[in-house]
């Protein structure tokens, strides 16, 4: 509740009361004792009193509160999924059985074949490729010197000598030859194979000659003439 103060006196009084009671008092008093006097020229009456504004008081500050925390974040968790009931112990067993006969099966299959594929591949180039003829001119007849050079439409083809060991003449001359790389192994391809015909072949002569190589090698895949060797087969005479 506000209240002023008498600049007079500097007793507190309520803000319902315009005039200090004491200062009224004490003026009443003072003018009782106080004889008469002549009356004094007309004066302009005093100004009345009016009384300070009452002292601005600030209201107190209002109470600051803590901020309560944020509440802890609600996480979802999806419902565990039903755990379905565990196989009996006798169906385990028989399904670890057939697994394992199984995969022992497919081993023993995949060997078989791998190996018998193997063996045939290993056997086939020696026992078929590289068997000798049963032409009895074979022993005479060599081809050596063998070059491999490209013919003008880019094709390989061998340059070679073909030699007649033997005491006789030899007519209407021809064979095949079938060329390895020999560094080589076993189970590998040959090289290629070429073809070649004479009219005739004299007593320990030779005779240089070209033909066309059938390979499935690129030209500068094919082995030098250092590297190569030849299976030669009479078919004529």
């Amino acid at each position: 509740m506000f209240s002023w103060i008498c600049p007079r006196c500097g007793r507190e009084n309520r803000p319902s009361v315009t005039e200090c009671p004491d200062c009224a008092e004490r003026d009443k008093i003072a003018a009782a004792n106080v004889p008469p006097i002549a009356a004094p020229l007309q004066q302009a009456p005093p100004p009345a009193y009016v009384p300070p504004p009452p002292a601005y008081i600030p209201p107190p500050p209002a109470p600051v509160y803590a901020a309560a925390p944020p509440p802890p974040p609600q996480h979802y968790h999806a419902p565990a999924p039903a755990q379905r009931p565990p196989l009996p112990t006798w169906l385990m067993g028989i399904l670890f059985a057939l697994a394992f006969l199984g995969l022992g099966l497919g081993i023993y299959y995949g060997l078989q074949r791998y190996g018998n594929n193997k063996i045939a591949d290993s056997v086939a180039p020696t026992a078929t490729a590289r068997a000798k003829g049963t032409n009895p001119l074979q022993k005479y007849i060599e081809v050596v010197g063998i070059r491999i050079i490209p013919d003008s439409r880019k094709k390989p083809q061998a340059r070679f000598v073909v030699v007649n060991h033997g005491n006789a003449e030899l007519a209407d001359l021809a064979g095949n030859v079938t060329l390895w790389a020999s560094t080589a192994r076993s189970e590998e391809d040959s090289v290629g194979t070429f073809a070649f015909k004479l009219p005739s072949l004299g007593a320990n002569e030779s005779r240089e000659m070209t033909a066309p190589l059938t390979t499935k090698l690129k030209i500068y895949e094919l082995p030098d003439w250092q590297n190569a060797t030849a299976d030669v087969q009479i078919t004529s005479p």
